[in-house]
């Protein structure tokens, strides 16, 4: 293929600026991840490790750790670093972070994840099309999820859903893994943790796929976490889950997709894995998100909590239920905004009370708009309601990974090689980093990533 090469002989910038951002974004903590209560007033001062910037300050420099990509698995590294500092920047300039399994880590606090320079962790397992192929053929997709229509795997492990257990079979049958460790295809999972920060990153998972696998990220008993600018894509049974007594967490500025290599149970977001889920817990605000490309049903769908849906932006078009009150839930919805082609906007299931704004945008409402019910869902922080009207050009801007932008690499270029695929640049020393995948643009002489 004939390349492009392009002549610089100018000083790209050090990276010391973040992207323009939306003038409804406070760029600091907000919403419940700061309370310790659901109904009083009761501050919670979430730090993480101290910072919530890059460049980091304000942090010794012995609590500070910088990764970058080895080409290797990195799942020890990435753990390893996150155990024993409490800063953790992730640097995607020399490409993604390979991820074999899910990431486990339980009881740790103060911790801030920063990305910088386009990190991606990605994990390594995904269906092939010959295994896709031979789910078709088998009729998987028109086969049922209800419980107990499943069989016995022949590894004796016993599966209620039809479509599960047939999945979960032909993959055995195709791939010899009777251990069917490729579940674990997640980036990480949070036990009982506290006091997280968690910013500009993006996960991509495997595809979802119908095997009661990981989630991109999971949440267990954890609490007072903020995740923010963060990209979810291809969780291979949830994008990013919260449940079983995590409480007090906001999640803001994300955006939650999938793409052509999901192949069925596109269901992002849960909060609460069960109709038994202790009440009292799962507090939780989504501020500012955008459920996007291919989602198509927990948007989220959430039991037991308060949940405050604050200025989201839903174009899932062709989608099942998005904001899915179930059992023991209260909501608070305002200000959101559905964009034409997404029909199933809300349906709920036994909650408790739901308060439905008048300040939300429904294009496609043929059934008209959700009642409130029950008694009105308060939340014990300040906050102010943007119009939704507001909403598109906002969040569909500036949602996800859109922090801490510009390269890092302060070097003179000399030289620019490019075709489809493959990005080259040399140095005037003579040295060179590649990549594959990842586009460029050149803005004042200087080399942005995509």
């Amino acid at each position: 293929m004939k390349r492009l090469v392009i002549a610089l002989t100018t000083l790209m910038a050090a990276m010391t600026a973040t992207a323009q951002t939306s003038t409804h974004d406070q760029q600091k903590p907000f919403g419940f991840c700061t309370r310790a209560s659901r109904t009083a007033s009761t501050a919670y001062d979430i730090t993480g490790g101290g910072c919530y910037d890059y460049p980091v300050t304000g942090v010794s420099t012995s609590k500070i750790t910088t990764l970058t990509a080895t080409g290797k698995d990195m799942k020890n590294d990435i753990g390893n670093a996150i155990k024993k500092f409490d800063v953790i920047i992730l640097d995607g300039s020399q490409g993604d972070f390979i991820v074999s399994s899910t990431i486990s880590l339980s009881s740790i606090s103060g911790k801030t994840l920063l990305g910088i320079n386009n990190a991606r962790l990605c994990t390594t397992w995904h269906a092939t099309q010959e295994i896709l192929d031979a789910l078709n053929a088998a009729g998987v997709p028109q086969m049922s999820t209800s419980s107990g229509t499943g069989g016995t795997l022949s590894t004796g492990t016993k599966v209620s859903e039809e479509a599960e257990y047939n999945t979960r079979q032909i993959i055995i049958n195709m791939t010899g893994d009777t251990k069917e460790s490729y579940r674990s295809s997640g980036i990480f999972s949070f036990k009982n943790c506290q006091n997280l920060i968690i910013r500009n990153l993006k996960f991509v998972g495997p595809g979802s796929i119908d095997v009661s696998g990981s989630d991109l990220i999971s949440f267990t008993g954890t609490k007072n976490c903020w995740v923010d600018h963060c990209e979810f894509t291809d969780g291979m049974d949830g994008n990013f889950d919260i449940t079983q007594k995590s409480d007090f967490n906001t999640v803001s500025w994300c955006c939650f997709s999938y793409t052509e290599r999901s192949y069925m149970h596109q269901n992002t977001n849960l909060i609460g894995s069960s109709d038994s889920e202790t009440t009292g817990y799962l507090n939780t605000t989504f501020a500012f998100n955008h459920w996007g490309q291919n989602c198509r049903a927990r948007m989220p769908m959430a039991r037991v909590g308060k949940i405050h849906m604050l200025n989201n932006y839903f174009t899932c078009t062709g989608s099942g239920n998005c904001i899915n009150p179930r059992k023991n839930s209260e909501f608070l919805i305002e200000g959101n905004y559905f964009a034409p082609g997404v029909y199933n906007f809300y349906g709920q299931t036994d909650a408790i009370s739901v308060t439905w704004g008048n300040n939300n945008y429904v294009a496609e409402r043929a059934n008209g708009m959700p009642s409130s019910f029950g008694t009105t869902v308060t939340v014990p922080y300040p906050y102010t309601v943007a119009a939704a009207s507001d909403i598109p050009a906002e969040v569909g801007t500036h949602t996800g990974a859109t922090l801490f932008t510009q390269t890092g690499n302060e070097t003179k270029i000399a030289a620019i090689h490019a075709d489809a695929d493959d990005w080259t640049f040399h140095n005037l020393a003579g040295q060179s980093v590649s990549g594959n995948g990842r586009g460029f643009f050149i803005v004042n002489h200087r080399l942005i990533m995509k």
